[in-house]
């Protein structure tokens, strides 16, 4: 992490308990929209995708980071450190990896998302966002809420 601060792919940030708990917020309210069949597979799958990088930004602010967002590769940069904040398993980090570069056919060069795609999403998403929930209540109890 402090490697990544020095090349200015991170930057100190300190979130507040309340912010924290907004993000997470949204982070469930993403999920719950990945989940409504009658949207088109592609918004699913973005909201998805939202959840995990709502969850990836989570992990960094609880630890006192950000992403640098006029860096690029700020997602990846995101996804990757999930290992360092929140002790993701690497397989998975491989898998969200994946499923960001699927986020980036489908943003700019309009591939649809398959049925298998967006199922993986929903199962990654709902993993990470429990996963998250965890870590928080037993590394940062202030920030969890009934949001």
């Amino acid at each position: 992490m402090e490697n990544l601060l020095a090349i200015r792919q991170l930057q100190p940030h300190t979130a507040e308990p309340a912010a924290i708990r907004k993000l997470l917020g949204a982070a469930r309210r993403n999920l719950a929209d990945a989940r409504v069949d009658h949207i088109s597979p592609d918004n699913r799958f973005d909201a998805a995708y939202k959840c995990v990088m709502q969850c990836a930004m989570l992990g960094l602010w609880a630890r006192g980071y950000r992403t640098s967002t006029s860096q690029p590769g700020h997602h990846q940069t995101a996804i990757q450190c999930l290992v360092h904040t929140m002790g993701v398993a690497k397989d998975d980090i491989i898998v969200l990896d994946a499923l960001r570069r699927q986020r980036n056919v489908t943003d700019y060069e309009g591939d649809p998302v398959s049925e298998a795609t967006l199922a993986e999403a929903l199962v990654q998403a709902a993993k990470l966002l429990a996963h998250t929930e965890t870590w928080l209540r037993a590394n940062r109890p202030d920030t969890i809420g009934d949001t």
